[in-house]
């Protein structure tokens, strides 16, 4: 988690979405930059809302902090975990196998609590109801998008370096249970799938508000899934 204090913006690390390589880039950048561990790291867009966010903006006379964060193809996702926990030598599965379907067998038995807890996206960018908490959302593979906002943001430039990077392994799966794997990463696929490629806003970005959006308006709707 990185936040930029002048800027009122705060930068959540969605796992397995280059968040190292981001840090790496703008950490000398950031007021604060929270690397560990990685609860605090990793630290969930409602928990942000609900503990951070009410304390930063008391501290910075009043002034509501925007968050920004990035989602990643849901099958890839947890494909990116599955090669860091092969990088890493931890448990895959029962730990009789190495395989991505014993990896994937292990999280569809307990997406929250097993395989240390991996959760899923949805979980970490919205509410129970689906509702997005974050205000600006970029897709991963859209990574230029979201260097593009954070330029304009910051007003300099970004170059991110690579880092983290597993190397490639097999993540074919047998047809049935990729078909409950799907079922599974519904919530989180509907989100992606809600992300163009210019990002998901739920307060427009610096320098896109038109002289008219200044006038008061009728409060928008909320983004949900699902």
């Amino acid at each position: 988690m990185l936040i930029f204090w002048k800027r009122h913006l705060v930068f959540l690390a969605n796992t397995k979405t280059g968040s190292v390589s981001i840090e790496m880039a703008l950490e000398s950048l950031a007021d604060v930059a929270v690397s560990r561990p990685p609860a605090l790291k990793h630290t969930t867009a409602a928990r942000f809302g609900t503990l951070l966010a009410p304390f930063l903006s008391a501290s910075n006379e009043g002034a509501a902090f925007e968050t920004v964060a990035l989602i990643r193809e849901p099958g890839d996702w947890l494909g990116s975990w599955y090669r860091y926990r092969l990088r890493e030598h931890l448990p895959i599965g029962d730990g009789t196998r190495e395989d991505f379907a014993a990896f994937v067998e292990g999280w569809l038995d307990d997406p929250a609590g097993g395989l240390a807890g991996l959760g899923s996206q949805s979980a970490y960018l919205a509410d129970e109801a689906g509702e997005v908490l974050v205000d600006h959302l970029f897709r991963y593979e859209e990574i230029d998008a979201f260097l593009h906002f954070l330029e304009d943001r910051l007003d300099c430039a970004v170059t991110l370096p690579h880092m983290n990077v597993s190397p490639p392994a097999s993540t074919e799966l047998p047809s049935e249970l990729a078909a409950r794997l799907a079922a599974q990463l519904a919530q989180d696929k509907a989100l992606y799938d809600a992300v163009p490629a210019g990002g998901l806003h739920r307060t427009a970005p610096a320098g896109d508000i038109a002289p008219q959006a200044a006038e008061p308006g009728p409060r928008p709707q909320p983004l949900r899934i699902g």
